[in-house]
């Protein structure tokens, strides 16, 4: 089948992607700032801080699961994404008025309980919208504008920071406008398809035995391949710290990060259209490759010459994998769940995924103290290669419906 012109994917993604877009910029501009607002200005301790993320993050991977579960069951995305984008813009105020760690603690379990809520009934809605020849060009070009957020609210934070002279609670005020416009977006830009009359009707509970009967071994494989490409990517926090450890000032650190995610916005779009034109398998495969070579550039940043040139190389390397695989797993999960399982198959993707980055990087920080940094990326090389094992044996994809 001959793909579509990209100027034909539906309003819907770009209005989707847009508001990923103003989340994130919202969201990035307060969480750049964060700890360090809660250490300097309200006296948290680092325990406190690593503490309310922790809550934070848990939250947020226990409700994905269930927020794609209701919106099968209610056979409606666009409520639910609606609540967790609205929850999201509500919860900041909170970090610009918070008067201890607490407040913050709330404010933080507000917007991620909205970050669980959304995710999965957002990519169902996308899936639902999109004709399935162009699904990986609508998966990344929803994930580059997100990306393109998440460049744009540390450097406009730096800015703001630059001109007010430090003042965290006047950079999360601006922080607000974003994520209102984002729920006014999704609100009036945004409208979900009536349900196809084809379509069994939604199911009590889609959790169920009975309901996970029915998504089919394809399915599993994607969410085991999504979950071992993640055991080999651990937190991008490994990234910022080595590249302050190979002598990068603390104040340009920051712009490590911008650097990934100008390269993963930029190479997101065109790999999703790719791959609605190859082997996906070829495609996750040349994205394992790239990581492989990521880990190993950042392994030995410094040995053979100017620490920081190699840092910027295996980040960009890191963020071309990014851009090759992210949107793919999407697509993946859409092409072989059925329609009206799609929200619960991207809420056990999401949590398959989310509970493999927090192994991997508690795994990578006890090597990093017990071995050394360069340990760490050799790590991840060879799990890349078990994850290439992993690939290598998995079945041929057939979408779903």
């Amino acid at each position: 089948m001959t793909p579509r012109s990209p100027a034909t994917l539906p309003r819907a993604v770009w209005a989707l992607g847009f508001v990923s877009l103003l989340m994130d910029v919202s969201s990035e501009m307060i969480h750049s700032l964060l700890p360090l607002f809660m250490v300097a200005s309200l006296g948290a301790s680092t325990v406190m801080v690593g503490l309310i993320e922790g809550l934070a993050e848990s939250l947020a991977l226990i409700v994905k699961v269930f927020s794609g579960v209701i919106s099968d069951r209610m056979g409606r995305r666009k409520p639910l994404a609606l609540l967790g984008y609205g929850l999201g813009a509500a919860s900041k105020p909170l970090f610009a008025v918070a008067p201890v760690a607490g407040v913050v603690l709330a404010a933080r379990l507000a917007d991620r309980l909205g970050k669980g809520l959304r995710g999965a009934p957002r990519d169902a809605l996308i899936a639902d919208v999109t004709p399935a020849e162009v699904r990986g060009a609508a998966f990344g070009l929803r994930q580059s504008l997100d990306t393109v957020g998440a460049f744009l609210g540390p450097l406009c934070a730096t800015g703001l920071m630059l001109l007010w002279q430090g003042n965290y609670r006047a950079v999360f005020w601006v922080a607000v406008v974003p994520g209102a416009l984002a729920v006014l977006l999704l609100w009036r830009g945004v409208h979900e398809p009536a349900r196809p009359a084809s379509l069994p009707p939604p199911t009590r509970s889609p959790i169920s035995r009975a309901g996970l009967r029915r998504l089919p071994s394809a399915y599993w494989w994607v969410v085991g391949i999504g979950a071992v490409f993640t055991l080999a990517r651990f937190s991008e926090a490994f990234l910022v710290l080595r590249a302050h450890q190979q002598g990068i000032p603390a104040a340009w650190v920051p712009l490590v990060m911008v650097a990934m995610n100008v390269v993963y916005a930029v190479s997101a779009y065109p790999l999703g259209r790719l791959s609605d034109r190859m082997d996906h398998r070829r495609l996750l495969g040349a994205g394992l490759l790239l990581l492989i070579a990521a880990d190993i550039v950042l392994a030995v940043a410094g040995r053979i010459g100017p620490g920081w040139a190699w840092v910027l190389a295996g980040v960009a390397l890191w963020g071309l994998h990014l851009g090759a695989t992210q949107g793919l797993l999407a697509a993946l999960v859409a092409d072989t769940a059925p329609a009206d399982l799609r929200g619960t198959a991207f809420g056990f993707f999401n949590l398959a995924s989310g509970l493999a980055m927090l192994a991997a990087s508690v795994a990578a920080g006890l090597l990093w103290d017990g071995v050394g940094p360069a340990a760490t990326f050799v790590a991840g090389a060879l799990i890349s290669a078990v994850a290439a094992l992993v690939l290598w044996r998995a079945p041929a994809w057939q979408r779903a419906g």
